[in-house]
């Protein structure tokens, strides 16, 4: 492949309440990306545990970074040779579990995490009353084959500073994990908060959803102009798509949006922990 370009993936499961049937079905997933040559593949938020029970039932299920699940999401990257992104909870020494994305190199040593920081508190749900937000202005980046990486979770979505701080630091694929969770109107908002995140950033995004009967589904892969590259529909499945340094270029050559911008993303006093 040019080294200019990159194929990654995304992995699209319903997790349940079986830590053991999600990390098989996780492992899966990773097998089908090496096979179909991603040098990385990014799976869900919550692929650890998904369940529709309220925050505070987390606790009992979370684990340590060096606990059984990553352990066999880093054992699965080595195996098959494929770097991995994926969603768990991760223990605490006091209070409340920290919602995690963790970053897998290759040969599974771990690149960084990223705690999720704004909290699903919305549409009936609280997701604070049982997770602890993780702290703003520390984005995670990393570097793979050329590309520069930055991760942020689900509802985090909503929110461009998020997007942008990862650009910021340096990043130009946006990875976003997610659980985005059935309802009115909830596939638009999906699709659309996407479509924005990499339009204005001009970069990629590759989003990677939970599928039914909890959550929407449509992984999808976005270019930097916007448009939909890869989309991976209702069903459990996986989605491949290739990134470009050329287009990447030919885009903020043509709207140089982070270059003409006037305002910077500042943490405000109370998100810094």
């Amino acid at each position: 492949m040019d080294p200019a370009e990159m194929l990654i993936a995304a992995g699209q499961f319903s997790a349940g309440t079986d830590p053991g049937e999600n990390t098989t079905a996780a492992g899966r997933l990773i097998a089908q990306a090496a096979e179909a040559g991603a040098q990385l593949v990014v799976l869900p938020e919550s692929s650890l545990y998904g369940t529709s029970e309220p925050a505070g039932a987390l606790s009992a299920i979370a684990q340590d970074l060096d606990g059984p699940f990553i352990r066999s999401m880093a054992g699965f990257a080595r195996e098959h040779g494929i770097a991995v992104v994926v969603g768990t909870y991760e223990k605490t020494e006091a209070g409340p579990p920290f919602n995690t994305l963790v970053a897998l190199d290759r040969r599974g040593k771990i690149l960084g995490c990223y705690r999720k920081v704004h909290l699903y508190d919305a549409f009936g749900y609280r997701e604070s009353d049982g997770i602890t937000p993780g702290s703003a202005g520390e984005p995670l980046v990393f570097t793979l084959g050329g590309f520069s990486f930055g991760a942020f979770t689900c509802y985090d979505l909503r929110f461009p500073e998020s997007a942008r701080a990862a650009v910021d630091a340096g990043a130009d694929v946006l990875l976003v994990p997610s659980m985005w969770i059935r309802g009115p109107g909830k596939e638009e908002h999906w699709s659309t908060l996407a479509r924005a995140r990499a339009i204005e950033n001009t970069a990629y995004l590759l989003a990677a959803n939970q599928a039914g009967p909890l959550a929407t589904g449509y992984s999808m892969a976005v270019d930097p102009a916007g448009v939909v590259v890869a989309n991976a529909g209702e069903e459990p499945g996986l989605i491949v798509a290739r990134l470009s340094r050329d287009r990447l270029a030919r885009v903020r050559e043509q709207v140089p949006v982070l270059e003409n911008r006037r305002y910077a993303v500042v943490p405000l006093p109370d998100a810094r922990r």
